[in-house]
């Protein structure tokens, strides 16, 4: 969905805004906003679903299908709070099913704060492997290439196995990034619900369990049926459906603490049009992990997985390797590290505006929960 079409659709929410006491259809406008809305998501998870397998810079699960995703959750957001809140009039979310819907919806996104904080460890360590497969790189494109060079390849390209084949049930993501990365202040923002200051930092408490965050957001998430499918429970469920989704395809892509268990059934009502493409990926990517699943597997991360394959064939090639080589294995060599030297191109290019992009979504989360807090304070009886 481009920008100009996302105005366009907040453009109408304003202007039913405007217009709200003018009751005369006013139902039937909302119903036509929610269609509208359901149609541009499915059209948005359409396009993600339909991303090519093995084309470098936009495959499955890339970098930039990544930042896409993350693209289409702001969006959706957006949206889903201008419905919502159109009015800021806290009448209409506190009275059943929305009493209920909202609160689980608010404890669904400070799990996703706390999924967001651990994801960002996760980047942490995608940029420490593309530091030593860059050092392999160096090492293998060197002229003449003799056995001291092929030495502090495998070097490199052990560190570089190791790294990625961790064990999350160790907290082993979190001691294997160098570096901290820290998205605002100690003093930022504040959750009211629970007393306490998040900021989005890389530290992830010890037994803290991916899954489990996932399992828990999934609890009581269905979908509303009968007339409430059509007013305001719908978005609702679809915000708290995106969101959980959302959380879900990071664990799965990105390095992240203890993911056992994670292709756990995601609710999808898949009788529903906009969910098709949301169900297909979902899919795609169980049966991907089903495939791969393995004691301290680094992710599904296109890139990843080509660095994996690439690493473990090079580390043969080091390990057999005699001055002068074969011309012809030579050659293939040439080849596997030219690959290795794009991925790692492509990794230096996009990891820091995904970083950007993660830290943009849990800023939106913690605004999302504190517009919707304020309205339901200003709601809230006097006692």
């Amino acid at each position: 969905m481009t920008g100009t079409d996302q105005s366009s659709f907040l453009g109408r929410i304003s202007i039913r805004r405007n217009q709200v006491n003018a009751m005369d259809g006013y139902h039937e406008q909302e119903i036509e906003d929610l269609e509208l809305f359901q149609k541009q998501l499915s059209d948005r998870f359409a396009e993600l679903l339909s991303a090519p397998d093995d084309a470098p810079t936009e495959a499955f699960l890339s970098i930039s299908w990544i930042r896409k995703l993350l693209d289409v959750f702001l969006c959706c957001e957006t949206e889903c709070k201008a419905i919502l809140l159109m009015e800021r009039d806290a009448a209409p979310i506190s009275k059943p099913p929305l009493d209920r819907m909202i609160p689980e919806l608010l404890e669904r996104v400070v799990k996703a704060m706390d999924i967001c904080n651990a994801v960002t460890n996760g980047v942490e360590l995608i940029r420490h492997c593309q530091k030593l497969a860059e050092i392999a790189v160096s090492a293998l494109e060197q002229k003449p290439f003799g056995e001291g060079q092929a030495r502090r390849a495998k070097k490199a390209l052990v560190s570089l196995m190791s790294a990625m084949h961790v064990d999350d049930k160790e907290s082993s993501v979190q001691k294997t990034a160098e570096r901290s990365w820290s998205f605002g202040r100690r003093s930022g923002n504040k959750d009211r619900h629970h007393g306490q200051y998040r900021s989005l930092s890389w530290q992830v408490a010890k037994h803290w369990s991916a899954s489990k965050q996932i399992h828990a957001m999934t609890m009581n998430l269905a979908a509303p049926r009968g007339p409430e499918a059509s007013c305001l429970p719908a978005p609702v469920y679809i915000l708290s459906l995106i969101i959980v989704f959302v959380m879900w395809v990071l664990i799965a892509a990105i390095p992240c603490q203890e993911r056992s268990g994670l292709t756990t059934h995601l609710p999808i009502n898949k009788h529903v049009n906009w969910t098709h493409s949301l169900a297909g990926i979902h899919d795609k990517i169980g049966e991907e992990w089903k495939k791969k699943e393995k004691k301290g597997m680094a992710g599904l991360l296109y890139e990843m997985q080509k660095m994996e394959k690439l690493g473990q064939s090079l580390i043969e090639f080091t390990d057999s390797y005699q001055f002068p080589g074969e011309r012809e294995k030579l050659d293939e060599v040439a080849a596997q590290v030219a690959e290795l030297a794009e991925v790692c191109r492509r990794m230096d290019e996009g990891l820091v505006p995904l970083q950007m992009l993660i830290r943009e979504a849990f800023h939106r989360l913690v605004r999302n929960r504190t517009e919707f807090l304020d309205v339901l304070e200003q709601g809230a009886p006097v006692v």
